[in-house]
């Protein structure tokens, strides 16, 4: 629900593209709330809320609001700040880490912030997660169920705790080989750097150590020995 995460994520992309490694990257989504008190209000949109939150008039918030929609502008993301909807986002992280055990945990995230930030749904609707699912390739029914129970609260507390052992009280914030942080929606260069840095020090440290090995009769796994050749003298 944080604007600049969605702009951040494009400017990382836009790193990654660019980086010669980017296949040897794993990319791996958090859990985080801004305010998790906050509660769902369908006939509320985002200028409405914060103009009652900051005590100002709605043409201030959608003042504010318009600058932020320029920002996005810049990386193609239209918002509709007119369209965007209230909500509670406790079940859409549920719905992230259900889509994670099906590697589709940015998917998911990307459908969320699309749903959001552009078209005006209401993530905590959970008909809406169900068909974001869907579009996934994610069975309904296994999405509602989730849903309905208290399946992967855990893991999102979990993931909310780490932030905050971490120090991390604002998104976005991006950790690197949980060695390197960037907080805020930085320009690509800033994440190009932080990719190549942590990646080398990875490589460096994870580096497949082979022997010099001078060969000669052996039994190898799969092998009879007996095959080998035995030269009598």
């Amino acid at each position: 629900m944080c604007p600049f995460c969605y702009i951040g994520k494009r400017k990382f992309e836009n790193a990654l593209q660019q980086f010669e490694h980017r296949d040897e990257i794993e990319f791996v989504w958090k859990s985080f709330q801004l305010d998790p008190d906050l509660k769902t209000e369908a006939n509320k949109n985002v200028n409405e809320y914060l103009a009652e939150r900051k005590g100002l008039s709605l043409n201030q918030a959608k003042q504010l609001n318009d600058r932020v929609t320029k920002m996005a502008a810049e990386v193609d993301l239209h918002y509709d700040f007119d369209k965007a909807i209230v909500a509670n986002s406790f079940d859409a992280h549920r719905f992230v880490h259900l889509a994670s055990k099906y590697g589709k945990g940015g998917l998911a995230q990307e459908s969320l912030f699309r749903a959001y930030f552009i078209e005006g749904k209401n993530i905590a609707d959970h008909s809406t997660l169900i068909q974001l699912g869907i579009d996934l390739g994610i069975q309904g029914n296994e999405v509602k169920a989730t849903l309905e129970s208290d399946a992967l609260s855990n893991e999102v507390l979990n993931d909310i705790n780490e932030a905050e052992m971490l120090g991390i009280n604002g998104v976005p914030f991006f950790v690197f080989n949980r060695k390197y942080g960037i907080s805020g929606a930085q320009q690509p260069e800033t994440f190009f750097a932080a990719l190549e840095k942590s990646f080398n020090e990875w490589k460096k440290y994870n580096e497949e150590k082979l022997l010099s090995v001078e060969e000669g009769n052996v039994c190898k796994i799969g092998e009879d020995c007996r095959d080998h050749d035995i030269e009598q003298k």
